[in-house]
């Protein structure tokens, strides 16, 4: 639920993925969220447990707003890219100088990671957001379509959420379930009805976010405004993500199980 805005400009595809770079929308994504942890994860119901970052934090028992981030270095390597082109575009006013400096900086987070032997899933897909809009952006010799794709993922993401809502699989639900190590049961299960209803209105949520991104920034692309456009990106990326994903672990935390109660000492108890 990946967009430059793409981590999810972009499905509740993520987060995603994920201010972005010029092309990838945290968030935006979208189906697959970023983790920065091991590779090694756990299956079943402790996957959901170590769940962590990105929109894994929708499950989580408390809610991180840096670990739904990515942590700080999330945070940078998603937002460098973007405030790079930015800043050089306005400077020079050119597309070429702005285009290698935003692609240097990815090939450096990704060749840091790699030298680290750090899980590289968030930088890569962050190089590859850039690398895309750099080459659009070249072919076309017009500055703005660095934001091209990043728009088509989020009307993409959109399009697809919507149709997801309409045959009863609620994206937001079925993320949410699988990332729980549950089956799909909830979607007619009467007894989790209350649930089903959340799942609904946490997935128009996230419609909504993708969608006020093109309402923002397709006006500003068609007016060729590229340096409005790079700093809407930036704001309505990661700190969009951020929020929608808090308010979707709002509308989809569960109350702790009553063992969970008893294990509570006094103090901890409401």
């Amino acid at each position: 639920m990946t967009d430059t805005n793409d981590r999810g400009d972009e499905s509740v595809d993520g987060a995603a993925a994920h201010a972005d770079d010029p092309t990838r929308e945290p968030g935006t994504a979208p189906a697959t969220a970023p983790t920065g942890g091991p590779t090694d994860e756990p299956e079943g119901p402790a996957a959901a447990d170590g769940a962590r970052g990105g929109l894994g934090q929708v499950v989580a028992d408390d809610f991180s707003l840096a670990e739904s981030l990515g942590g700080v270095r999330g945070v940078v390597e998603a937002v460098l890219p973007g405030v790079v082109f930015v800043t050089a575009f306005v400077i020079t006013r050119e597309l070429m100088i702005p285009l290698v400096a935003s692609l240097g900086v990815a090939v450096v987070t990704c060749l840091i990671r790699l030298i680290q032997r750090t899980p590289v899933t968030q930088a890569v897909s962050g190089l590859l957001g850039v690398g895309i809009g750099a080459v659009w952006a070249w072919r076309s010799g017009d500055a703005r379509d660095v934001y091209a794709w990043g728009l088509y993922v989020n009307a993409a993401y959109v399009a697809a959420i919507v149709v997801a809502i309409l045959v009863r699989w609620a994206p937001i639900g079925v993320l949410v379930e699988l990332l729980r190590g549950r089956d799909m049961g909830w979607r007619t299960d009467p007894a989790r009805a209350a649930m089903r209803r959340r799942y609904v209105i946490a997935s128009w949520m996230w419609a909504g976010v993708f969608a006020l991104r093109l309402l923002v920034q397709v006006p500003l692309y068609l007016a060729d405004a590229v340096a409005a456009l790079g700093v809407a990106r930036l704001v309505m990326g990661l700190p969009l993500f951020a929020l929608a994903a808090f308010l979707t672990w709002a509308l989809v935390r569960e109350p702790p199980t009553t063992e969970a109660q008893d294990e509570a000492t006094p103090a901890e108890r409401p």
